[in-house]
């Protein structure tokens, strides 16, 4: 007789996305990745403009001006909402199972992840749940950070290269490490 599984906390089997979660039919979010995956991905580096028609196609909320790297994935664009004149560098992940609102003259930078979504680790059924991110206005999320569901990062603010912001960043401040800590305030020019 084969021994019975040990289940400590978790039951994956038990595990189901809840209804209207994507926020659009199965169909209509593999369309979304196979677009994103062919004429998003594949188009040269200078056509910003058609990626923003695109995105604006999947229903995202994309102002005037912005730039977006071909190398960037979006996993539900009808999520995202970006101003006028922000950046979105090489290589970003914007893991849009939540709202996602970047502010107008935002930048973030290249290999950065900002993450919506997560799974409740004391639910044997390991939920998934999301939270929205804002990135303010004229805020600069640096290389290769990681934003955790539910963060605002305020305007103004500088999240430093290789952080992880798991709370509030406060307008104006220069914060940097793991978990990511107030520095000082952003200096002006």
């Amino acid at each position: 007789m084969a021994p019975k599984a040990n289940r400590l906390v978790q039951d994956l089997a038990s595990f189901r996305i809840p209804a209207a979660f994507r926020g659009r039919p199965a169909w209509f979010v593999q369309l979304w990745w196979l677009v994103q995956a062919t004429l998003f991905a594949g188009s040269p580096q200078f056509m910003y403009a058609w990626r923003r028609f695109i995105l604006r196609c999947f229903g995202a909320q994309v102002g005037k001006g912005v730039i977006i790297r071909p190398s960037v994935k979006i996993t539900y664009p009808w999520k995202l909402h970006i101003d006028d004149y922000s950046w979105v560098g090489d290589q970003v992940v914007l893991y849009t199972l939540g709202p996602i609102h970047i502010g107008a003259n935002a930048v973030v930078s290249q290999n950065s992840y900002i993450c919506t979504g997560s799974h409740d680790e004391a639910a044997p059924s390991f939920d998934i749940f999301a939270k929205p991110i804002f990135i303010s206005a004229e805020a600069w999320v640096a290389s290769d950070v990681f934003i955790a569901p539910g963060v605002t990062v305020g305007a103004g603010a500088v999240v430093g290269a290789r952080s992880s912001v798991f709370s509030d960043v406060p307008p104006g401040m220069v914060v940097a490490g793991y978990p990511a800590k107030p520095l000082r305030p952003r200096r002006r020019a």
